[in-house]
């Protein structure tokens, strides 16, 4: 492979753990390769993007530019084509681009023993909770529940449940709704919920992605210790992408993916962003 040079894109981009996470898993596959950052905004994206040369292999997308990235990709792995988010571009003879958030919140529960459910709770009605929406519905869940600041922002993820035939019920945050198996926030890092306390209660497993600061708000509210946090969300959609990159597939495990799962975790208790 004569493309090497990989990068995360995205605006704010200093605080990412993408490239601490990426180098770990390419120092374990013997690479000769190298992946770092760039702070990209959604206006500058095109521009960076067609400013690329031959030795690049490939991005991994954050705020805000998956949506960016869709519209930029000329084929979509079927997630990335659900969600209308891309995360993650596989530069070549054609743009592929690919969607590991939702895999990377499968694989966070399945870590965590929760693999199946039937009711389900989202947290906000940005891209990240499209990507919530599909995991969800992949786990099982008939019934979805949006809470947002902005309803009127959540009907996307209506339309979306009718294509993947669940039900999906919108509502504000007040609208408060016990017993859940799991919920999913997808709000920004250092959101503060009035409602957290009672989002806590009969809310199941909580997979907050956000990471930093942490624990978060909500975490800190939960009634329980059923509590999974951002970065392992963060590490097993890495791992899918690490995936792509070598193999164009998020699907194919890598060689010694034991290994490299086992480097990226170490890296993230690295206290640099680097």
């Amino acid at each position: 492979m004569s493309a090497r040079r990989l990068a995360v894109w995205g605006d704010p981009i200093a605080h990412s753990k993408s490239p601490a996470l990426h180098s770990a898993a390419i120092r374990v596959l013997g690479l000769d390769w190298e992946y770092g950052r760039r702070q990209v905004n959604a206006d500058g994206f095109s521009a960076a993007l067609h400013g690329l040369d031959d030795s690049w292999r490939g991005l991994s997308l954050t705020m805000p530019l998956k949506e960016q990235a869709f519209r930029a990709a000329e084929i979509l792995d079927p997630h990335a084509d659900l969600t209308g988010a891309v995360n993650t571009l596989l530069l070549g003879t054609s743009l592929a681009g690919f969607n590991t958030d939702v895999g990377g919140i499968i694989d966070a529960f399945a870590e965590h023993d929760v693999r199946s459910v039937s009711h389900a709770r989202i947290l906000g009605a940005g891209a990240t909770a499209s990507s919530a929406l599909v995991a969800v519905a992949e786990m099982g869940a008939q019934r979805i529940d949006v809470r947002a600041r902005r309803p009127e922002r959540a009907q996307t993820l209506r339309a979306l449940g009718e294509r993947l035939g669940v039900e999906v019920n919108v509502g504000d945050f007040a609208a408060q709704v016990d017993g859940v198996d799991i919920t999913v926030a997808t709000l920004p890092g250092g959101a503060v919920l009035d409602t957290a306390a009672a989002f806590a209660t009969g809310g199941g497993t909580l997979l907050d992605v956000a990471y930093a600061p942490w624990p978060s708000a909500l975490a800190s509210a939960w009634t329980s210790d059923d509590v999974i946090p951002g970065l392992a969300m963060l590490l097993h959609q890495a791992v899918r992408q690490v995936r792509v990159f070598v193999h164009g597939d998020p699907l194919h495990e890598l060689d010694d993916e034991a290994g490299v799962l086992t480097a990226m975790r170490t890296a993230l208790t690295d206290p640099s962003p680097s």
